[in-house]
């Protein structure tokens, strides 16, 4: 049977928009907020949510810093991985079919900047005041939060699919 193209073109299609997202917003933190700097976009929410312009050589957290060439070599399996998977899915699931688009974008997105620049840009900063505490969380960018996305929806979908086949499965 003949798959339709818009099964075939979505998880690419998911992809460029996160990259052509990604890309343009580290832009623009490159070019209006300096390296180590951050601003408060929106004062009634400045406890809560900042600007920043960090520099990652590492990976989530800032874990593993100054790992470039793992991360890119990293990044160039999870984007041959998601390709290899994508021809092989039955048509329908387009839960699964978003799901990659987002994961194969953030890879693309982060690997981008890692080739061109030698380190990820990131600059989205929550933080949130409890009492006397402020619990941070660390700084990411369009392309980490796609992969994180992609990741938990992927997760859920499989989760809830095992849920239905063992619900459906005759009693041993």
């Amino acid at each position: 049977m003949k798959r339709s193209w818009l099964h075939w073109i979505a998880i690419p299609v998911i992809a460029f928009l996160v990259v052509v997202l990604d890309q343009w917003t580290k832009g623009l933190i490159e070019a209006r907020i300096p390296l180590g700097e951050g601003i408060v976009p929106l004062p009634a929410l400045g406890r809560y949510f900042n600007l920043v312009h960090f520099s990652n050589t590492g990976a989530a957290f800032g874990l593993f810093r100054g790992q470039n060439l793992f991360f890119v070599v990293v990044a160039l399996i999870v984007v041959a991985a998601v390709l290899y998977f994508a021809r092989s899915l039955p048509d329908g699931g387009w839960g699964v079919r978003i799901a990659l688009g987002l994961m194969l974008g953030g890879a693309i997105g982060n690997l981008i900047d890692r080739i061109q620049n030698g380190h990820v840009t990131d600059f989205l900063l929550f933080s949130l005041p409890v009492g006397a505490r402020v619990y941070v969380w660390p700084a990411f960018n369009v392309a980490d939060a796609s992969l994180v996305a992609g990741v938990i929806l992927l997760s859920l979908i499989l989760l809830l699919q095992d849920i239905r086949d063992r619900e459906g499965a005759p009693a041993s």
